[in-house]
């Protein structure tokens, strides 16, 4: 059983077989009627003959006589053809008949109604005609008026023998014109949904507050939209309260894990509180990247708020050097050195820079260089001298808690994923790319902006 996949082309195809169907009945039908009409006027042209016929009937020294005009005598003469009559008596004597022979035109007529419609053959013609009681004079006679089928009425012929030809021609592009009429409304009536549709594609984990229009739904499908959005509502509820989860359990490490720091300064070991204060900063570290998370999913941004890339840059340069070079690293800023104004908040993007900053500070090796890089079109990169990214961890690395060595210390799989959230807010784009001389290169692309004009 052939399947579709488009609800229009399923109901156009079922309606396009629906009419070709119908068209077929209705030839038939109207062939039926066609036949039925034209011996309808066939039956009235035979009766208005016999009775035409019977008009030219008189009694004469008591006997019948049939006095034809001129014109009528040629319409039933031998040589035309296509006409014939005959009078019979109530014994069933031939009186008058245009047939050779004086023979009846029908032999078999029963004489039993005013008006009888007959069919014979005559040779290999095929007759039908009427039969016409009438009483002239006292005397009761049958008038027979038929018409040989074979040189029956040329019009009537060509509409009966052409007709299905004709009605094709017509059929045709009405059925095409229904279809395109049908496409046509068919899309309006499914134009709601396709709305539908296109608002549940910008439904995210990020956007969960999206629901489906109910205005113009149709009613067979309204059900099936609210239950979805209910769906939504409950889900939504769920990432709400994972938030606050999330929220609440950051904060409420900040307090246990300031304690152990300032109980960590009182040990008398030296090399165990180090090891105690780094455990300590790597745990703070996942807490402020916890509150983060919360932050961004309930933050919005101000379509007309405006940032500067380059100071922005320079900013987080300056703060994670000392961090940097304390692990052998060191930084460097390049790019323009005048400001590059961007859609966004400077201290999300701010974070995340810093992000990708600790990345590569994190994973490139002693002695090399991380580089900051930013471009006059709203294009900040950070580079490293890492072992790069394959393209199996393209994807991978933004995802929540991903890290490459699970057993590896200083990483909680948090802060790319925070650097996606932050893109997406700003409607930018992040770029992964292998550099060729070795290491990483991400990249965000921001929207340019105008500067905020001077007071």
């Amino acid at each position: 059983m052939i399947r579709f996949e488009s609800i229009i082309s399923r109901i156009v195809i079922l309606h396009v077989i629906a009419v070709a169907i119908t068209s077929v009945l209705m030839s038939v039908a109207l062939s039926w009627l066609l036949s039925v009409a034209t011996n309808n006027i066939h039956n009235e042209a035979m009766e208005e003959q016999a009775v035409s016929l019977a008009e030219h009937l008189e009694l004469e020294d008591g006997h019948l006589s049939l006095h034809l005009p001129p014109n009528l005598q040629g319409l039933y003469s031998q040589p035309y053809g296509r006409y014939s009559y005959a009078v019979v008596d109530d014994t069933g004597k031939t009186l008058f008949s245009s047939l050779k022979g004086n023979a009846p035109v029908f032999a078999d007529d029963p004489r039993a109604a005013t008006v009888q419609f007959l069919d014979t053959r005559i040779g290999d013609a095929a007759i039908s005609g009427a039969s016409v009681r009438r009483t002239v004079g006292g005397k009761t006679v049958w008038v027979q008026a038929a018409e040989d089928l074979a040189n029956s009425d040329v019009l009537i012929d060509d509409i009966v023998n052409d007709f299905y030809r004709h009605v094709g021609w017509i059929t045709l592009p009405i059925l095409l014109l229904l279809l395109v009429i049908d496409i046509a409304i068919f899309r309006r009536a499914l134009w709601p949904l396709r709305q539908a549709s296109e608002t549940a594609q910008h439904i995210t984990p990020a956007r969960t507050d999206i629901r489906l229009p109910l205005q113009e739904i149709p009613s067979e499908v309204r059900p099936l939209v609210s239950a979805i959005n209910k769906a939504l509502d409950r889900l939504d509820e769920g990432f709400r309260l994972q938030r606050e989860f999330t929220a609440d359990a950051a904060h409420e490490l900040r307090t246990p894990l300031s304690i152990l720091r300032t109980r960590v300064e009182t040990l008398d070991d030296p090399g165990v509180a180090k090891a105690l204060r780094q455990d300590i900063e790597a745990m703070s570290r996942v807490v402020g990247q916890l509150l983060d998370i919360a932050e961004l999913e309930a933050f919005a941004i101000d379509p007309a708020e405006v940032a500067d890339l380059q100071a922005a840059a320079a900013e987080v340069a300056g703060f994670v050097a000392p961090l940097a070079l304390e692990q052998g690293r060191e930084i460097a800023l390049s790019g323009v050195a005048t400001p590059v104004f961007v859609k966004g908040n400077a201290e999300m993007i701010k974070r995340a820079i810093r992000n990708l900053a600790e990345n590569a500070i994190r994973h490139t090796p002693k002695d090399t260089v991380v580089e900051f890089v930013v471009e006059e079109n709203g294009t900040v990169a950070v580079q490293d001298r890492g072992p790069g990214i394959s393209d199996e961890e393209r994807e991978l690395i933004f995802h929540r808690f991903w890290r490459r060595d699970r057993n590896g210390q200083g990483s909680s799989g948090l802060g790319l994923s925070i650097v996606q959230r932050i893109a997406e807010l700003h409607g930018a784009t992040i770029e992964v790319e292998n550099r060729v001389m070795g290491g990483a290169q991400f990249s965000l692309h921001f929207i340019p902006a105008a500067p905020y004009p001077k007071a």
